[in-house]
């Protein structure tokens, strides 16, 4: 998506450059431009519709101000949109409750959950310096527990056994109990994913959240889905109440649609970001930011902000008026000019 995305309104930047101002004519055609972008991205249909909307809306209502142009202006407003629509900013993990907080993580099989698990641990003892115990309540797919035990090493973390043969709610209880007894800050607990969403899937982890009353439930999610994504953020949004989302494999993902549409259809801010295969591949995911990488047209963004920062709109507008009355242009309103390029 992102070089799509920066190519297209690259060629709308250019083709209006020669015009004065913002019109209905020239939204739309900017409007074509991100709509394809984002189709093709796989960002789905209800979530263009709504973003486009937004933008036309505040893109009618900017000023054109100084040396800029409307495609200038235009890109702003995107970038700033990209951002609301991914949550802007950062939203943090919540940890506050009584310890141990317990984080349920939730996803289909090929997320990324299980690693994503190990990652999460290891940020909770490096950055937050938390004493952090994992324990794998998947115990359909035969790895699933083993593989939680090798990562959670690498993490630094504690592990708590658990096997096959039991119920998913009694390790959960019994892991709990044993953060509870030797003073851990933090449960992570790994579900049991699917190849797609079914009801014994979602009975299941809504009996899991119900007896641990987690602080956070983390929804795991690949970014490389696209459509798919929305699909199963729906199913999981309608069965748990989820607090966050963290995306998988967005260093992979050359079209971006989930990041977009999984924020919209679940409510819930995008906590984190997997940008890499190793351990300490998480990233805080931080929405401004990420919509700068998508748009790839920082220089513009930061153009635009600097410009209109330091213009007096109504220093300009009144100059404006004097122009078309044709009182001229004296050296104090040079002088004004020059104060306002400081």
């Amino acid at each position: 998506m992102a070089s799509n995305l920066t190519d297209r309104l690259s060629r709308l930047v250019k083709t209006m450059r020669g015009q004065a101002r913002i019109t209905e004519s020239n939204v739309q055609d900017m409007l074509r431009e991100v709509r394809m972008a984002l189709l093709e991205a796989d960002v789905a249909l209800p979530v263009v519709r709504d973003f486009i909307a937004r933008v036309k809306e505040k893109a009618l209502g900017q000023e054109v101000v100084g040396s800029l142009n409307p495609g200038q202006v235009l890109v702003s407003v995107v970038q700033k949109e990209l951002a609301a629509t991914m949550g802007e900013g950062v939203a943090d993990i919540n940890l506050a409750a009584q310890p141990p907080a317990v984080i349920l993580m939730a996803g289909l099989q090929g997320a990324g959950k299980t690693t994503t698990t190990a990652k999460l641990t290891k940020h909770l003892i490096e950055k937050r310096k938390k004493k952090v115990l994992t324990v794998s309540a998947d115990v359909y797919r035969p790895a699933a527990i083993e593989q939680l035990k090798t990562v959670t090493k690498q993490a630094g973390g504690e592990w708590f056994p658990s096997e096959p043969n039991q119920k998913p709610r009694d390790i959960a209880l019994a892991a709990l109990d044993h953060a509870k007894r030797h003073y851990f800050d933090v449960l992570l607990v790994d579900t049991a994913g699917r190849l797609a969403i079914d009801d014994v899937l979602m009975a299941e982890i809504k009996e899991l959240h119900a007896v641990l009353n987690p602080v956070e439930t983390l929804f795991v999610v690949d970014a490389m889905q696209g459509q798919d994504a929305v699909n199963t953020a729906k199913a999981f949004k309608e069965a748990l109440p989820l607090t966050g989302v963290i995306l998988t494999k967005l260093d992979g993902d050359s079209r971006g649609g989930a990041a977009l549409s999984v924020r919209q259809i679940t409510g819930a801010p995008i906590k984190f970001a997997g940008v890499s295969e190793k351990i300490d591949g998480l990233e805080v995911f931080d929405a401004d930011r990420h919509a700068g990488r998508v748009l790839g047209m920082g220089d513009i963004v930061a153009l635009v902000e600097q410009v209109t920062a330091n213009v007096d709109m109504a220093s300009a507008q009144a100059m404006a008026e004097k122009l078309k009355s044709g009182s001229g242009f004296d050296l104090n309103d040079f002088l004004q000019q020059i104060a306002q390029m400081k």
